[in-house]
């Protein structure tokens, strides 16, 4: 069983009301989304802003309401939970959010921060809070004496870190990752990411990965959901959709990729025409004003999700009729090994610890900026 199952997720906004109140226009930000996650593992969402991913991630947390579809925790109904099933269900599921600045409270300390969810679900007995909550900082790499000081005192690098700790406090199963590393500098990214994988490795937690950033994605997921205009339009193992994207519009995500390599050669695919405006998506594939495959079916049927005996899974009329795709992953020229790893250390991909100096699990000192 998957510890989580999303169904037909949907959530319209409204976008304007008459002059009742009643809505006349809404943005369709989920349209059907559907996908599970294994304990353990790693699902990244992704693709370009406004695709809805970040409000896939709240939907299935019920931070947002879904307007239709099911969610299922560890095989439960998450939409039939009352108020107090549900503060009991977010314990198993936390959120990181983006912004490092402004998801902590500016007028509580550390201590106070990571002490308000243990004493919320009465996890640790009041006198042992203290000493769990050193052993939460010493996790994501901080000094327990920090505890005393409040977030404007820390850097980026260090705040994502305090949210981390937050989000690891109740001990949940399932981590949403909203962007985790978006917001900070290049050289901090790998760090944050080892932590991220190493936090994993130990306490066996899944992740919702949502990002824009598919050298990232590359680095820490191990299944990747493509999604455009609110629809999940490609699934797949993480090496085999970066090896051979199928839909048109994931090749074009991945031919956009750079690569810190100059002799590296690769097709880069320009997508020409207006992107589409979720109040009123095209008929058929969404994708289809932009595709430069596009057919007449494309333009009034609407392709279902189809998996093959791999799982590989596409929403794509043509999926068969398309060229082959080697063109899009960039073929390796001659590259100095040194400068390879240089480049991997401050890209926020390399595949051992940090840059120099910084374990597997990104630990970095107090003091850094």
């Amino acid at each position: 069983m998957a510890l989580l199952e999303a169904e037909g997720l949907v959530k319209h906004f409204p976008a304007s009301r008459n002059l009742f109140g009643r809505p006349t226009a809404f943005v369709k930000a989920v349209d059907g989304v559907s996908f599970h996650v294994d304990a353990g593992e790693t699902l990244a969402l992704v693709g370009e802003s406004g695709c809805g991913k970040s409000t896939v991630s709240r939907l299935v947390l019920r931070l947002i309401e879904p307007d239709h579809g099911r969610v299922r925790f560890e095989g439960r109904d998450l939409l039939a939970l009352d108020a107090q099933q549900l503060r009991a269900f977010r314990r198993h599921a936390q959120i990181i959010f983006q912004d490092p600045y402004a998801s902590l409270n500016p007028r509580m300390t550390v201590g106070q921060i990571l002490g308000e969810p243990l004493a919320l679900h009465e996890l640790v007995p009041a006198n042992a809070r203290r000493a769990r909550i050193e052993e939460l900082l010493r996790l994501v790499g901080l000094e327990p004496r920090v505890a005393r000081r409040y977030p404007h005192e820390f850097s980026g690098g260090q705040r994502q870190r305090i949210a981390i700790a937050r989000a690891l406090a109740v001990e949940p199963k399932l981590i949403i990752c909203d962007e985790p590393v978006s917001a900070l500098d290049v050289s901090i990214r790998s760090q944050i990411l080892n932590l991220l994988r190493d936090l994993q490795e130990r306490l066996g937690l899944a992740y919702i990965f949502v990002s824009h950033d598919l050298a990232v994605v590359k680095h820490i997921a191990d299944r990747v959901a493509v999604m455009n205009l609110g629809a999940i339009v490609e699934t797949a193992e993480a090496q085999a959709l970066f090896a051979a994207p199928r839909h048109p519009y994931s090749r074009a995500l991945l031919s956009a990729i750079p690569v810190p390599k100059p002799r590296a050669k690769r097709s880069r695919i320009v997508l020409e025409g207006e992107l589409p405006s979720a109040l009123n998506p095209p008929s058929g594939c969404r994708f289809h004003t932009r595709c430069p495959y596009v057919v007449a079916c494309c333009r009034s049927e609407v392709p279902p999700l189809q998996a093959d005996a791999t799982g590989h899974a596409t929403a794509c009329h043509r999926t068969g009729d398309l060229p082959p795709p080697e063109s899009i992953v960039p073929s390796d020229g001659p590259f100095s090994p040194v400068l390879e790893k240089l480049v991997a250390a401050f890209s926020g991909i390399a595949e051992g610890g940090g840059p120099s100096g910084v374990g597997t699990n990104g630990a970095i000192p107090e003091t850094d900026a």
